[in-house]
């Protein structure tokens, strides 16, 4: 059951850039999501990657609802979500950036529904689309995991109040 958001008029206007300021105090894991359109491999960067559900395996993002990348990785149908590893700050402007080739020197190869895994990631989860929601200005992407794995560095992106950061130890 979807409910909508009730809006209080005895709350005051919303300050966007102080939300901000909050919320990045939360740490968030740099995912790269990518997909195969047609013959061309195609990308984007979140910092909204969560697991939803275990029985069934399910993860979500939530890409921009203005992403010119977003509708492309949907028409695909499925999706990698690479979680980026602490060396990979590059890939993740890379993945940001709007448009060009994202893929051009990265080493990737095929999951099982073609949809590129990226080399040297901390893991992958690979799904098809199972369901997408508008989310204010963003889209709710639901996705259905059929494979996935840990596979290079063991120590994840981190992004932290407006920049990337290390974990301590391990």
């Amino acid at each position: 059951m979807r409910r909508a958001m009730a809006t209080r008029p005895d709350v005051p206007a919303f300050d966007s850039a102080h939300f901000r300021r909050v919320l990045g105090h939360f740490p968030t894991g740099v995912v790269a999501v990518s997909a195969i359109d047609g013959d061309e491999p195609v990308g984007l960067t979140v910092g909204s990657f969560t697991s939803v559900s275990l029985e069934p395996p399910m993860v979500g993002f939530f890409p921009s609802a203005t992403s010119t990348s977003w509708p492309r990785i949907e028409r695909a149908g499925s999706f990698v979500a690479n979680v980026l590893a602490e060396h990979q700050a590059n890939l993740s402007a890379v993945f940001a950036a709007s448009g060009g080739d994202k893929f051009g020197r990265l080493g990737w190869h095929r999951g099982v529904t073609g949809a590129p895994i990226l080399d040297g990631v901390a893991a992958w989860i690979e799904c098809e689309v199972a369901d997408v929601v508008p989310a204010g200005d963003h889209l709710f992407v639901l996705g259905r995991v059929l494979d996935l794995a840990v596979a290079g560095d063991p120590r994840p992106l981190v992004f932290f109040q407006g920049d990337y950061a290390r974990l301590a130890g391990q």
